[in-house]
């Protein structure tokens, strides 16, 4: 999942929202469960209560044990934490019975401590015992009578409480974990497939764009269905609109080139005319700009057909070996070193167009050696776009700064007599440009001029 894709968004949202859920949840059982052990602590101390009325509402045996049926243990240890305390609330007859457990300490009453009754009339609550001891004590109000008006008070550890919850908070930490990464597993899962038809579609227009592929192929799920229907609806009518322009263009060159030829036909039935002198130079000049600019938007046209991908080091081999044949008088060597795996992102044509006019350009110049090689770049990390750069050397006399940038421009030439219109650098500088490429002039290591071609890459 890269950054600001929308997979990642969705998996942390997803996985942010699942936290929270999961803590929220944990929250709320483990204060559920508190309050659960809470009342069972309560109801236990309940008990113990209730036995003390009974025993304290009916007459002692002989004995004069009190209470006589508790039954626990901890009650006559001493400050084991559990306690229970008698208190006689008759004004002038005060008298207080309590565990042997409390020693010669004392409980506190709720009722001081501003505790409401509940609906039973008994007060639950935590309170500090005997060593600063947390308990968690019920005490109630009882009325005999003529008998007397007695505060029934026991309290028990509340240790135990914190230990119950405790080990629920762990056993819930250690689930709720387990669980949230199961849940984070899961989304990511669902993130994946949920997305997979995207990735389908991606990977189907790189295909369309490397040339290996016409049109978004397969089923896709109906909310994106529409947008892979309208997708190669899109590509189709690219193609067509490309189709009519080539049309229109091959119309339009004949109509103008059979006029043309006609002026030309009648200025040359008359050779010692000056007006038909004037007539042929212009027809010639209507001529270069009709092919140009026709040319062009023929260039234009077919440069919109999406797919068009050609193997590079087939095309420039061929281009030498071609060129040795041409200049085999100069016994020129020309070195090819190509990268097998660069693919230019256009037809084949136009890349031959354009490195055959290097080439043409630097066997014209070179002294005995030229040097051809084809680089591809890595992918720019912006654009995630790959570049091929084409670097053709030779061996001549080369160019100054200002050289350079005259050789560029359409028609201009330094030496009259070397043959050629010069136009070729100028068309390679327009091809370039219409494939957003460049053509960058400089100094070779070979002591010549050195032509770098960069054009889009493929794969």
């Amino acid at each position: 999942m890269r950054a600001n894709s929308l997979a990642l968004r969705l998996f942390l949202s997803a996985s942010a929202w699942a936290v929270v859920i999961l803590a929220i949840t944990g929250v709320i059982l483990s204060s559920l469960y508190r309050d659960g052990v809470e009342r069972a602590f309560d109801r236990r101390l309940g008990v113990y209560l209730r036995t003390l009325v009974a025993d304290l509402a009916s007459p002692e045996d002989t004995s004069g044990k009190f209470p006589q049926s508790l039954g626990e243990p901890l009650f006559e240890l001493p400050l084991s934490g559990w306690y229970w305390q008698v208190t006689r609330l008759d004004p002038g007859k005060t008298d207080v019975r309590a565990s042997r457990s409390l020693w010669d300490g004392g409980l506190p009453h709720l009722q001081d401590l501003g505790v409401t009754p509940g609906p039973d009339g008994s007060r639950q609550g935590y309170v500090s015992g005997p060593e600063d001891q947390r308990l968690r004590l019920v005490e109630r109000n009882i009325d005999l009578g003529d008998e007397g008006h007695y505060l029934v008070a026991v309290a028990g550890d509340a240790a135990e409480i914190a230990d119950e919850t405790r080990s629920f908070d762990q056993a819930l930490i250690v689930t709720f974990t387990l669980l949230a990464v199961v849940l984070l597993l899961t989304t990511m899962f669902q993130v994946r497939f949920g997305l997979a038809p995207l990735k389908r579609i991606t990977t189907g227009l790189a295909a369309i764009r490397a040339g290996t592929a016409e049109r978004l192929a397969g089923t896709f799920p109906e909310e994106i269905a529409p947008l892979a229907r309208e997708t190669n609806a899109l590509i189709e009518a690219n193609k067509e609109i490309v189709e009519r322009a080539r049309t229109h263009v091959g119309n339009l060159a004949h109509a103008l080139k059979t006029p043309l030829s006609v002026m030309v036909n009648e200025a040359n039935a008359r050779p010692g005319d000056p007006l038909a002198q004037k007539v042929r130079e212009q027809a010639d000049i209507m001529r270069d700009q009709v092919t140009r600019h026709l040319e062009r938007a023929r260039l234009a046209a077919r440069l919109t057909v999406v797919g068009s991908v050609t193997d590079v080091e087939p095309v420039v081999t061929a281009l030498a070996r071609t060129m040795e044949k041409i200049y085999r008088d100069k016994n020129l060597a020309i070195d090819v070193r190509a990268d097998a795996e660069a693919r230019f992102r256009g037809e084949r044509h136009d890349l031959e167009e354009m490195v055959g006019n290097l080439v043409d350009n630097a066997c014209k110049w070179a002294s005995s050696r030229v040097s051809i090689e084809v680089v591809r770049d890595e992918p720019d990390p912006a654009s995630e776009e790959r570049r091929i750069r084409v670097i053709v050397d030779d061996d001549g006399r080369g160019l100054s700064p200002s050289e350079r940038e005259q050789v560029a421009k359409r028609g201009r030439r330094l030496d009259e007599t070397k043959p050629g219109s010069g136009l070729g650098l100028s068309i390679v500088v327009e091809l370039a440009a219409l494939y957003r490429g460049a053509l960058n002039l400089g100094s070779a290591p070979l002591g010549g001029l050195r032509a770098e071609l960069v054009l889009p890459a493929a794969g």
